[in-house]
């Protein structure tokens, strides 16, 4: 996906969430950037054959076995987008720093059932 839908999918989660504010649009843009950067690398590595471990050569001539780089660089990226969706308030730790009350139910005192029955 490009940036741009990206950028509407995160905004319309966070205004689900209840957590958007217009200060957050930087934070949006980034985490749209990382997300578009991320599903690129998904496809070059899918495109590689998704190969977890990969052979290199070094300097010497020896063969060996290394984590295979696209990999890495989509972990990575990962991280990165999870630290911004929980900084939006997309999961629910990030929602509970936030927005305490969002998680949970609500429930009026008793104080204020009596005053709303008897001013009614």
């Amino acid at each position: 996906m490009k940036k741009n839908g990206w950028k509407k999918r995160i905004k319309t989660a966070c205004q689900e969430a209840g957590t958007y504010r217009e200060c957050f649009a930087q934070a949006v843009e980034t985490l749209a950037d990382i997300l578009e950067k991320r599903d690129a690398a998904q496809d070059a590595f899918d495109a590689d054959g998704a190969e977890i471990l990969v052979t290199y050569t070094n300097k010497g001539g020896a063969e060996n076995q290394t984590i295979n780089p696209a990999l890495k660089l989509l972990t990575d990226l990962n991280r990165d987008a999870l630290a911004y969706w929980r900084d939006l308030g997309l999961t629910p730790a990030g929602l509970r720093k936030i927005n305490e009350d969002a998680l949970k139910p609500k429930r009026a005192s008793p104080l204020a059932d009596a005053l709303r029955n008897a001013g009614g």
